[in-house]
């Protein structure tokens, strides 16, 4: 089969500003090369974002407690209940942790933790209220399979604790833990934590409630190529309906420590399934880049492949690290590895308002 007609008509619909299809994106991830894919990804980037900013944030990310009753197959993080090594952070830590990160110039907190099977939704209530009262930070804080946690041990409905969590502080709501959004895949990796359309409901909630997300994509492990795809295809029909994603982030497994055998993806994998995200995600206007799974070179040239954003200065990362992959960058590397590419770095707040213009927007 000729190969070269389709790839340039898919090529032809993209640059004509075309929605394709999820047969189309299978097709062109499979049959058309790196630098194809890169090529449109970087034109549609540029068409979002002609001023060349790359934007970055300063937050932490701040594990509350590593117990964890999902025992997840790809987590080299959690402990279970009762491992001596479980912990559950005091409000002297935590608040030790802020300070530190407010002294950086940080201007958000990214709260996750494991589904600890003993800790009343008033434990996350009463840890928002601290942090507001004492900080006034940006709260990024509180997966969507934390969120059905929560729900389960309250016998509350997802929008109950939603509302109270808001209440309490909660400004908006990070996008781990949804992994692949196939339940296929979920039961074989995750049997224990949120199903898809779980997942998907937190968000579309919380959207409607005018809370900001994020939405993620941890791939390279025992999903397949239209697993991925139909991924991405529910992640952009739920923004269709509510517009509430301000960013995508993918991601590839990082399989050292945990109970998956794999090949880690390449760094051709991850440039690739990224330039396929800007491609087939045509209503994201922000896609991050990875250097705390890819390291700071291919971070680099990610901003080539479709990415505009730098992701986070991530003062302080465990789940990764806790696979054995462990990269580290100031504001200042940052900055000069933007900068070197050709592009202008910009720090943003969470809603990609630039930190430094109050009113601006990327």
């Amino acid at each position: 089969m000729d190969k070269e007609q389709p790839l340039s008509d898919i090529s032809a619909k993209i640059r004509h500003q075309a929605r394709i299809t999820r047969q189309e994106a299978l097709f062109l991830y499979q049959n058309g090369d790196l630098n194809l894919l890169g090529a449109l990804a970087h034109e549609i980037r540029l068409r979002k974002h002609p001023n060349k900013l790359v934007t970055y944030v300063i937050d932490r990310n701040i594990n509350y407690t590593n117990v964890c009753v999902s025992g997840c197959k790809f987590c080299a993080f959690f402990k279970a209940p009762g491992h001596e090594d479980g912990y559950i952070l005091s409000r002297e830590e935590l608040a030790r942790k802020i300070e530190e990160t407010k002294a950086l110039g940080g201007t958000q907190i990214l709260l996750q933790g494991g589904l600890h099977p003993d800790l009343p939704l008033e434990f996350y209530e009463d840890m928002l209220s601290f942090v507001k009262d004492e900080f006034g930070i940006h709260c990024h804080a509180f997966s969507p399979p934390e969120i059905v946690h929560f729900a389960s041990v309250s016998s509350c409905s997802i929008e109950q604790v939603l509302e109270r969590l808001k209440r309490a502080g909660l400004d908006s709501i990070p996008g781990g833990g949804a992994e692949i959004l196939v339940d296929r895949v979920r039961k074989l990796t995750s049997p224990r934590k949120a199903t898809a359309d779980e997942w998907l409901e937190v968000m579309e909630t919380a959207h409607k409630m005018g809370l900001k997300t994020t939405a993620t994509m941890m791939f390279g492990h025992v999903e397949t190529d239209e697993e991925r795809i139909e991924h991405m295809d529910r992640l952009r029909s739920l923004q269709d309906r509510t517009g509430g994603f301000t960013a995508f982030i993918p991601w590839p497994f990082q399989p050292g420590n945990t109970e998956i055998e794999c090949h880690p993806a390449t760094s051709y994998e991850y440039l690739k399934m990224l330039a396929l995200s800007r491609i087939y995600l045509d209503n994201f206007s922000n896609i991050q880049a990875s250097w705390v799974t890819q390291g700071p070179k291919i971070a680099q040239i990610s901003l080539f492949f479709g990415a505009n954003d730098f992701g986070s200065t991530m003062i302080e990362e465990n789940v990764v690290a806790a696979a054995g992959v462990s990269h580290r960058l100031s504001e200042a590397r940052i900055k000069q590895i933007i900068i070197q590419a050709g592009f202008i770095p910009k720090q943003r707040l969470m809603d990609y308002t630039l930190a430094d213009e109050g009113n601006g927007s990327v």
